[in-house]
Order: structure tokens, then sequence, then C-alpha cells
């Protein structure tokens, strides 16, 4: 009897550190795909920035670093141009100001390695968690190229020179420029309803509706914008409200 009643007991034990594993597995690989994402129009840093007060802080043209005011210091981010889907790995720099309508502020390096277009500068802001696979297999990619550019002048990472802002091209937009901006995705249409009455009350926007995407899934949006000023209009309009993660997405 003894033995028999030791012998369940080992079993459950197996079982439970099995199930524990398995929970503990899942749950990391949940957290690793979970981090801060934002799309939105990205600020390229100059001098002439911090000079006229628009950033707090300085960044160097070679830097691997952002500005992201949701983020923290240190915080490693995947920067992607969604017009070309071209990324780079880099850290997130000290807390600075920055106009409200930019998702983060980038150096001229991270600029030019994306082929960022100055006339549509948009971004995807992608956390990436210490716990996700992703850091080991770019974390030898970042440190390289973080080496090449402390070691290179400016002059050299581009084929021109980046101290000007020729080298990051204006180029002709050949899709229709058309965004909206995400106030928010809602599980009950009657919450995206309030969401939007309170919008309409107490702001001066005038272009907003709202998107079902699926039965339980009602978008909160703005727009859209056909040009870059009635987006900067309605996107300084809304955040007198202090949503805490507004996004700018493209109409396609």
């Amino acid at each position: 009897m003894n033995s028999k009643f030791l012998l369940i007991l080992i079993l459950f034990v197996l079982s439970s550190c099995s199930l524990n594993t398995i929970n503990k597995n899942e749950t990391s690989e949940i957290i690793a795909l979970s981090g801060f994402k934002n799309n939105g129009f990205t600020i390229v840093y100059d001098d002439n920035l911090y000079k006229n007060e628009l950033v707090s802080l300085k960044l160097e043209d070679r830097d691997l670093l952002i500005f992201q005011k949701n983020l923290k210091k240190g915080t490693t981010v995947k920067i992607k141009n969604n017009i070309n889907n071209k990324s780079i790995i880099a850290k997130v720099g000290k807390n600075s100001n920055y106009p409200a309508f930019n998702n983060s502020v980038i150096t001229k390096r991270i600029a030019f390695e994306i082929d960022l277009n100055l006339n549509e500068p948009y971004v995807e802001i992608l956390e990436i968690l210490n716990n996700s696979s992703f850091i080991a297999k770019k974390a030898k990619t970042f440190d390289e190229e973080k080496n090449v550019a402390n070691k290179a002048p400016v002059e050299s990472i581009s084929i021109n020179d980046l101290n000007s802002n020729d080298t990051l091209v204006n180029k002709d937009i050949k899709k229709k420029f058309s965004y909206i901006i995400k106030i928010g995705d809602f599980y009950f249409y009657d919450s995206a309803k309030l969401m939007m009455k309170r919008i309409i009350n107490e702001t001066e926007v005038k272009k907003i509706d709202i998107k079902t995407l699926s039965e339980t899934n009602y978008r909160v949006f703005l727009g859209p914008f056909n040009n870059l000023n009635s987006l900067k209009n309605a996107f300084n309009d809304i955040s007198l409200l202090n949503f805490e993660n507004i996004e700018i997405i493209k109409n396609d």
C-alpha cells in the first residue's frame, strides 16, 4: 500500500513539473510577442531641432539610438520603414521632449540605413523584449553595427555626406498619401460609440468614424487624411485628451 501511494505521489509531482514547464514556456512566448508597438511619423534628428527647442536632448548622427517617450532608456527596439519594409535594431536613449505628432526621433544613420523618405517618414517602433529569442539572434548584429558606427567617420557611413539632409532624399510619393489616426479598438460597439461621442464633445475633430473589424472588435478612428498638414492638425487636436498610444495607420 505504501509503495503504491509513493508511486502515485511521484507521478503526480512529475506531472506537475511538466505542466509548470509548459505553462512557463507558453507565458514566455506570449510576453515575447507583446512588446510596445507604435506606427507613426518619425523625425530625423538635426542640431536645428535642438537649437529651436523642438527636442530637449542631442543625438549623434552615427548613433544607433532613438528617442521614444513610451519606452525606458536602454530598451531594444526594431525600427521598420513601413514604406519599403527595411528595418534596423537600435536602443532607446535618454528621455527627451519632442513634437507630440512624431512617434520617435531617429538619427541620420538610422534614416539612411532604412532608406527613409523624408516626405513620408512612416515607421513602426517595435519593442524587443529581453526574453525574446529575437534578441539572441540580433544582439551580435547590433553590436557589430554599433562598432562600425563608432569607428567610422559619419561621412563614410553613406555614399554621400550624412551631415547634409540631401542624402536623405525627399522622394516623390508614388502611392496616394492617405492615413487614419487609430484611437483604439473596442470589444463592444457601445464602448466605441461612447468614445466617439467623447471625442466629438471635447475636441474640434470632425472626421471620426467606427470601423467593424469583427463581431467583437470595433475601431474608432479619425480620417482619412490626404495630406500631412490635415493629419497633423487632427493629431494635435486629439492629443489634448492625453490618450496613451495613438497610432497613425496607412489607409491602403
